[in-house]
């Protein structure tokens, strides 16, 4: 190295010199020129709220964090209806997060977050309010254990227990809340997450859930065995289930090469048995006609469970595998169920609600698939049961507005028919081909996410060409019966409006559908 010195480079100012004074007056200057632009303090970690704002559910669902796999391995014991557990729950934040809360009801023995103790509290009757030992960084990695035990047939929370316990074991199937009865959760639909699920049940007890099964079940501890289940898409938390009995499990493969696993409890009358299978055995073939309509098959798997007599009172498009009530089979095989539940795969589970207030984007979907298998079975054109219902719907259900019909109302049947009846409109004003090309470019285009209604009308007017405000507003949104016009009416003063041959059966499973 050459010495600074001796390359004729000056030396350090002497102490003293004009030189030095002036370097001075320059560091002060920057000093106090930094000091008042200098970045503000950074805001202190605030809580998550207890809520996503919905506007029907505003404390369902929890923000300040975003899961991604819910890992939950529990022990059921039938005869006392006890369940034990332990959730893990892997998310990121999404603040500063000094505390932040989960929906929950069971008793709750310990909480760790990112490998520390926290504590907790309840607030309402479903908050579970966690602050962990740390502040949990915005964008950072949030891994929440909690253990718990309880018998959740007797935890009662939004008014009633949603825990439906059986002769043989118990169903946990439920909308919109039924999470909060088994798991820890954030538990609204615009957070969906991955899921791992395994139960313990003593030996000769089935468990089944959603998703494929990656192990079979395996012997634990002397007399238990573990069922273990996973769903590899993003699912909503109301979407999961558990359903645990005496079931007879039917295993098959679509051509496609997706497990089919169906279950019918053994606890069915012969007759309803038979019934159940004659419908619940097609999903496969009604599943690929759904996907020629719709796009392909969303998931990893299908099925269908049909549980015990006098259970469950509805069915549910539980993700990959719906729930049904055997009372839907009481009059012999039912097709259209299992169409409606599969549509929902669509309309509900991958595409599903932002808001509840939406719901007619699933129920009115689903309902309007019927239509078009009665139009395929020739049991009944889309045409005639608009018809049919158009005349003989009783003034009160035209008062129900379907895109906005009001938390107690969200099952009413308006959200179901009349909603139907707004995609028949709509598919009267763009012509079958753009029809089709709307639900199809619907379920690409959100899946695995959730959607709007405005998002629907926008991409009807995109693809159609055509402005479509007025016909939503018409059949969504006015709290009145609206007027046909056009080829509708020439239709209908022509025709003799007779019940079509479906209609007996779609509205049986309606009024079933109705008591979520």
């Amino acid at each position: 190295m050459t010495h600074p010195r001796r390359a004729g480079v000056p030396g350090p100012p002497k102490e003293g010199s004009s030189t030095v004074r002036r370097l001075l007056v320059a560091i002060t200057a920057t000093v106090l020129a930094l000091a008042g632009t200098a970045a503000p303090a950074a805001a202190a970690p605030a809580p998550g709220g207890a809520g996503l704002g919905d506007e029907y559910f505003p404390d369902y669902g929890n923000s300040g964090y975003d899961v991604s796999h819910y890992d939950i391995r529990l022990r059921y014991y039938p005869e006392q209806d006890r369940l034990t557990g332990t959730t893990t729950i892997l998310a990121t934040a999404q603040q500063d997060l000094s505390s932040f809360n989960l929906d929950f009801i069971l008793d709750v023995a310990s909480i760790q977050v990112n490998n520390r103790p926290a504590t907790f509290k309840r607030v309402g009757d479903h908050e579970l309010v966690v602050t962990p030992a740390r502040a949990v960084a915005d964008g950072s990695a949030l891994t929440v254990v909690v253990t718990y035990s309880g018998v959740p047939s007797n935890k009662v929370a939004a008014g009633y227990t949603a825990w439906i316990r059986t002769p043989d074991g118990a169903v946990a199937v439920g909308e919109p809340e039924e999470a909060w009865w088994w798991f820890p959760s954030n538990d609204h639909p615009s957070d969906k997450a991955t899921f791992d699920v395994s139960v313990a049940v003593p030996d000769g007890v089935e468990v089944i859930s959603n998703g494929v099964q990656p192990r079979n079940p395996t012997p634990e501890l002397l007399g238990w065995s573990r069922w273990y289940w996973r769903s590899a898409k993003p699912q909503a938390t109301y979407l999961a289930f558990i359903t645990i009995g005496q079931y007879d499990i039917t295993r098959d493969v679509t051509a496609d090469g997706t497990p089919v696993i169906n279950a019918y409890s053994e606890l069915l009358p012969d007759d309803f048995d038979a019934a159940a299978r004659a419908s619940v055995e097609r999903t496969a073939e009604i599943t690929d006609w759904e996907a020629g309509v719709f796009g392909p098959w969303p998931f990893t798997a299908r099925g269908g469970v049909v549980t015990p007599p006098s259970t469950l009172g509805f069915a549910l498009e539980n993700q990959t595998r719906p729930n049904y009530s055997s009372a839907f089979f009481r009059a012999g095989a039912n097709p259209y169920v299992v169409v409606h539940e599969n549509a929902h795969q669509w309309f509900g589970d991958s595409v599903s609600v932002a808001q509840w207030k939406e719901i007619w984007l699933n129920e009115g979907f689903a309902s309007y698939a019927e239509w078009m298998w009665s139009e395929k079975e020739g049991e009944g054109t889309a045409d005639e049961i608009f018809d049919y219902l158009y005349a003989t719907e009783p003034a009160d259900f035209w008062t129900v507005e379907p895109g906005d019909p009001s938390a107690p109302l969200l099952f009413d049947g308006a959200v179901y028919d009349r909603g139907a009846m707004t995609l028949h409109q709509l598919r009267h004003a763009v012509g079958d081909d753009d029809f089709i090309a709307i639900l199809r470019t619907w379920t690409a285009q959100h899946r695995y996410g959730d959607a709007t209604t405005a998002e629907f009308v926008a991409l009807s007017e995109q693809i159609s060409g055509l402005e479509l405000d007025d016909l939503f507003d018409t059949w969504l949104y006015t709290p009145s019966k609206p007027e046909l016009t056009g080829a509708t009416t020439a239709r209908k003063a022509a025709a003799a409006v007779e019940k079509p041959v479906s209609l007996i059966r779609i509205q049986q499973g309606h009024a079933l559908m109705h008591e979520h």
